[in-house]
Order: C-alpha cells, then structure tokens, then sequence
C-alpha cells in the first residue's frame, strides 16, 4: 500500500506555538485554508482511492477540499489525531514542558513506548491507536491511501515504523502545514519511507537531505 501521511492546514494555535491536542481544536487560518484549497493539486499525480481524517476540526476542514475533487468519503478515525498534550496542553511548544513533550514522543518512537506524558498517553497508547488505523486502511485493499494528520503523531509513526526513517531524521526533520510523507508497505512488511515533504528519503544508513530545526506545535 501506499500511504500518504499528510499533516493539516495551519491553526492559530501553530501561528502562536502552543500544544493544542484536544478536540475538536481550532479551525484553520486564512493561511490554512489557502494550503487546503491547493492540496488537490499537490497531489495531482496521486490515485487516491481512500481518504481517512482526524477527529480534530483542523485536519477535516484541510481534508475537504481534496474529498469534493476526488469525490472520496472522508473517514474520520480518533486513531490518526494528535497525540495529547495532557497537563502540557496550551503550553508554548518551545518551553521546556514543550520540548519535554517532543522529546518523549521520540522515545516512544526509539523504543521507550511506556513513557507517558502527564496526563496524557503512554507510547504503547498512542502507536497502538495509530498502528489500528493504518491496519484497516491496509485491510480494506486501497491501494492509495491518504490520511490527514498532525505533525507530532505523523513524526512519531514515521519513526518507529518506517525502516528508513531513525529518531535522530525525524526529530532534525520538520513537517510543515500540509506537508507530506510518503511511505510504501503493509503492517506485515513493515513499512519504507520514499519521501519527506518532497524530499526523497534515502535507504537505511544513506546520508539525507538537510536537517532542519525540531517543529514542537502538533
């Protein structure tokens, strides 16, 4: 299967770097919804035949206009939202209660999955939920498959699943509003990552492109 992780329009709270995971959230900017409106276009070249969203107000309102050009359902699963901030919600992403959220998101992502954020999830929570969706997007024999999602979750997942993609990439690598990652594979053979907002995404142990600073707002 091929699968496209795409990360939504850009919010208030991304303008103003703060953890903002729960639900529904924010609407998008104006900025947001400009990104939106040209997702269809972005990916053109792509045969997407099913499309899955967020619980999260951000990523469907990103994820309609892509639907109405496709004519594709719009399937909203709780699995692919944001992982929570918990007591770290609305905090500036550059705090250090901020960047202790990133940092454990990635030890999840290295391994470390019985972390929890204060009163948020644990790792074994958070990939459990994510790895579900995907299962059914691989079971229903799509064989595109779009999912509109959030920078954290879609960084963590890449990380501790993608066969290419290590904790040291993904922390280095930033996703910006409606960016994607692209990755090719099923939850049986585990999963290979072509490319990072545009970006070709070497084979294990090749040099990739240049890293770029930690993006901390989901």
């Amino acid at each position: 299967m091929r699968l496209l992780l795409v990360r939504h329009g850009e919010t208030p709270s991304n303008v103003d770097h703060l953890l903002d995971t729960t639900v529904p959230g924010p609407g998008l900017t104006p900025l947001g919804q400009a990104q939106a409106a040209v997702l269809p276009e972005a990916l053109a070249g792509e045969d997407i035949e099913a499309l899955y969203v967020s619980t999260l107000l951000r990523a469907q309102l990103t994820a309609a206009p892509l639907a109405a050009a496709r004519g594709l359902e719009t399937r909203v699963r709780d699995g692919i939202r944001e992982v929570s901030a918990g007591d770290l919600e609305m905090l500036p992403g550059e705090s250090p209660e901020g960047l202790e959220y990133m940092r454990t998101i990635f030890a999840w992502a290295a391994g470390d999955t019985a972390l929890r954020i204060p009163g948020g999830e644990s790792g074994e929570e958070a990939l459990a939920r994510y790895d579900a969706v995907i299962a059914e997007a691989a079971a229903s024999g799509a064989g595109t498959v779009a999912m509109v999602s959030h920078g954290a979750a879609i960084r963590m997942w890449t990380a501790a699943r993608a066969d290419n993609v290590d904790v040291p990439f993904a922390a280095a690598h930033l996703l910006r509003n409606t960016g994607v990652v692209i990755l090719e594979g099923s939850p049986s053979d585990g999963w290979k990552a072509l490319s990072w907002a545009g970006a070709t995404v070497e084979p294990a142990g090749e040099p990739g492109p240049a890293g770029e600073r930690v993006d901390t707002t989901g």
